[in-house]
């Protein structure tokens, strides 16, 4: 017998009995990294869809705060058609079930896809600046906090490392070193999850823009990391610096100007990137343990990629790199395998953010630098030494690098 779910009964209550909806259909669209979940309702007219956002675990106010400062500069978010706060429901505009890391894996155009989120991003950065004056900063609390969850989660308790004293000195140089890098940074309205899962592919001014409830007023490199180190999807290092060279070129002399060469602005973006996935580690770790969200992990060995790669090519992180290799690299394989080994088969599908399908195999155009049990070899026999430089598609992968066609 399928357990009871009293939310459910609340929100199809609240749907019958407070809007007075004849609902049709409703079934779950999706769920994220947080407590919230989404259905599809269908009635008459069309479909929308509705967030459940348990009051006593997520507070709502933000979510409906951001969606109208970023509806208020002309971003493409779902807009709002009912609200209910003390109950947690939320009516929103559907825009689909087509992310952008399906399209992408499908084949999708690359260029045209980035294009217009590249397009959507310098329109938030630009338009947003006096929007961006009414969120929190992203400044040395937020930035330290996140930072510290890489070694709580990530180290101690997924690689279960105990570490030494002089271990604990050289994170605390390297986090003061990049929190110093990103806050010299100009600030702009930063989304923070600016990426594949977020994105959604819609025929109208694309993309269709998700997640933002935890947006802050923060570095400009930020959510370009987000999108183009995406923790999800790859792409070669010379796709990415001529997508950053292009987004410096169209925002250079408007309202928001960097002021700062191309050689500036990539190390604004690779920095803030070591940063971001740092923090990423520890928050897919902690989703594991805490929440019982599984399916991140898979997604470590790409995340610390990014980290590795960027870390290597700034002479500031030369020892971090050098430490990361010898005493965290070799023990990721085996800590995700002792978790997926407890885990009843059923529930290691990994946690998705959408109605799609976990990983689809890429069609003729992308291609993989390796296979899964090739890179694990791989991996293996570098254990005892540095892995090669450069950028990730020059080097042993265990994920899929794509090219942009």
């Amino acid at each position: 017998m399928p357990k009871k779910d009293p939310r459910l009964a609340e929100l199809q209550h609240w749907l019958t009995t407070g809007l007075g909806w004849r609902v049709e259909r409703l079934a779950p669209a999706s769920a994220d990294a947080s407590f919230r979940r989404y259905f599809r309702v269908w009635r008459k007219g069309g479909s929308c869809v509705v967030m459940d956002a348990p009051p006593d675990k997520e507070d709502s106010a933000p979510y409906l705060k951001v969606s109208r400062l970023l509806e208020s500069v002309g971003i493409h978010v779902p807009h709002v058609y009912e609200s209910d706060l003390a109950s947690g429901f939320i009516v929103l505009e559907d825009l689909g079930d087509v992310q952008y890391l399906s399209r992408l894996q499908a084949g999708g155009d690359a260029n045209q896809l980035y294009g217009d989120a590249l397009n959507t991003l310098a329109r938030l950065q630009i338009n947003g600046l006096e929007a961006a004056q009414q969120l929190q900063p992203y400044d040395r609390a937020p930035l330290s906090r996140e930072l510290g969850l890489m070694p709580e989660w990530f180290l101690e308790r997924h690689l279960r490392l105990k570490l030494t004293p002089e271990e604990r000195a050289l994170i605390t140089v390297t986090f003061e070193f990049l929190m110093s890098e990103v806050l010299d940074q100009p600030t702009v309205f930063v989304h923070r999850d600016y990426h594949s899962r977020n994105l959604m592919v819609t025929p109208a001014n694309n993309p269709g823009v998700l997640d933002f409830q935890d947006a802050l007023r923060g570095p400009i490199g930020y959510d370009l990391a987000s999108l183009l180190k995406d923790c999800y999807i790859a792409w070669p290092r010379a796709q990415v610096e001529s997508w950053l060279r292009a987004y410096r070129r169209a925002v250079q002399g408007r309202d928001l100007d960097v002021g700062v060469d191309d050689q500036q602005f990539i190390r604004w973006f690779d920095l803030v990137g070591v940063q971001r996935h740092l923090k990423v580690l520890g928050i897919f770790a902690r989703l594991w343990y805490r929440d019982g969200k599984s399916g991140y992990l898979a997604d470590l060995p790409l995340t610390l990629d990014y980290v590795l790669d960027t870390c290597a090519r700034y002479v500031e992180l030369t020892e971090f790199v050098r430490w990361l290799e010898l005493r965290i690299v070799p023990r990721v394989a085996p800590a995700n395998a002792r978790v997926l080994a407890r885990l009843p088969q059923r529930n290691a599908t990994p946690t998705r953010k959408a109605e799609t399908k976990p990983k689809p195999k890429p069609k003729p155009k992308p291609k993989a630098k390796a296979s899964q049990s090739q890179s694990q070899s791989q991996s293996q026999s570098q254990s005892q030494s540095a892995r090669p430089r450069g950028a990730p598609n020059d080097r042993p992968q265990r994920h899929v690098v794509l090219k942009a066609t």
